[in-house]
């Protein structure tokens, strides 16, 4: 009997010791938002606590709308020097994706915005150990393919090349968050205070002129420690309307009002005052993309030219054999540019569109000269002739 007992003994204290040196549970990462529900932007307090010792990351983005980003990637590689010419693009990016990490990691990003254009997403994102938190772009569907150096040129996208493993996806997925979003300040933010206990808590600003509906919130420590998800909504009213393809909102009457003043000049020069309202645009509404802002203002010229038609029709200030003539190489054209517009990046639509407008101005202003007007009697005749139609148009009118 003394044995068996002893035997029990023994056994009990085996297997006591046995569990006191099992790794004792993870604390559960909780989280709480002080509000479910903001009106063009604003601030959410986040709140919460996890295992002491830890930093937190928060992951946060628009649930309810996606939008499209692309990359061409023409730079040449670094050992061959051979230029890929792949292009990349998924529809499935969110409107709205940023990350937050604690407030004392804040060098880090001011230390990568050094870099300025030259940025890496995933030199930051390992810098701020903030890898865990980077899981929605992953999951998105991205499509490669592959071009040629003519093809680019006339703004093909090439042969579609198979689907790419999981750990490429991530990479081009990094790659395309800052094609889209551009700034570092965009898509990477200090805002959390973590206290030793494990506690935390961060102000997180929205910005105005995001997308409508749903946000996401994760708390993130590591790949095992994620809190549930949090949401709350973003609510936007007339005037702001959202554009899916944009992901943005914007109130309607800035470019009404801009696009009139616009027009009217446009229309006085001859033209549907598009290549004005391209740099305006991009220069006064930077949120919204080059190629949504190429692609709107394309058929808004439509209204412009078709009215502007009409009146220069009753005076007989058009050619309509030369206008066919010019519409059939535009047709050519206008089929190329929407498919190049989406294979180069903002900088370069702003260097090609800045050195085409100077090129113009150049041009324009020294047809005006009294040197060159004096040389060019065949064009002092059209200038008399255009100003007597217009002197007898206005008599008639």
């Amino acid at each position: 009997m003394m044995v068996l007992m002893g035997c029990t003994g023994a056994i009990a204290a085996q297997e006591e010791g046995q569990q006191s040196n099992q790794p004792a549970p993870t604390a559960a990462l909780t989280i709480t938002l002080d509000k479910t529900e903001i009106h063009d932007g604003g601030t959410i307090k986040v709140s919460g606590r996890a295992p002491a010792g830890k930093p937190v990351f928060f992951e946060v983005w628009a649930a309810d709308h996606n939008v499209r980003a692309s990359r061409f990637d023409s730079a040449p590689d670094k050992d061959t020097g051979v230029r890929p010419y792949i292009f990349y693009i998924t529809e499935e990016m969110p409107a709205y994706y940023k990350i937050f990490a604690p407030k004392e990691m804040q060098a880090k990003i001011d230390e990568e915005k050094k870099e300025k254009g030259n940025w890496s997403y995933s030199a930051l994102l390992k810098a701020l150990g903030a890898d865990a938190a980077f899981t929605i772009p992953p999951k998105a569907r991205i499509d490669h393919f592959q071009s040629t150096l003519w093809a680019s040129i006339i703004g093909s996208r090439g042969t579609l090349l198979p689907a790419m493993d999981e750990k490429e996806n991530r990479r081009r997925a990094m790659q395309l968050v800052k094609a889209r979003f551009r700034s570092i300040d965009k898509v990477f933010g200090a805002a959390i205070d973590v206290q030793p206990d494990g506690s935390y808590s961060a102000d997180i600003q929205i910005r105005e002129g995001l997308a409508s509906g749903a946000y996401t919130i994760v708390a993130v420590v590591d790949k095992e420690t994620k809190s549930e998800a949090a949401t709350f909504e973003n609510k936007i009213a007339f005037p702001l309307v959202y554009m899916d393809n944009a992901g943005t909102s914007l109130n309607i009457f800035y470019p009404f009002f801009l696009t009139l003043f616009i027009a009217i000049f446009g229309v006085l020069m001859g033209a549907g005052g598009g290549f004005l309202m391209n740099p305006l645009l991009l220069m006064l509404f930077p949120a919204l993309p080059h190629t949504i802002v190429a692609g709107t203002v394309t058929p808004t010229v439509l209204f412009s030219q078709g009215s502007g038609i009409y009146n220069y029709s009753k005076i007989k200030f058009i050619s309509w054999k030369l206008g066919c003539a010019i519409g059939c190489s535009m047709v050519l054209g206008a089929f190329i540019g929407p498919k190049l517009t989406e294979m180069i990046t903002l900088d370069q639509y702003k260097f090609a569109f800045g050195w085409i407008l100077l090129v113009l101005a150049a041009l324009m202003f020294w047809q005006t000269t009294p040197g060159y007007l004096a040389k060019n009697k065949k064009e002092q005749a059209i200038l008399n002739e255009y100003k007597k139609r217009a002197e007898a148009a206005a008599k008639g009118a």
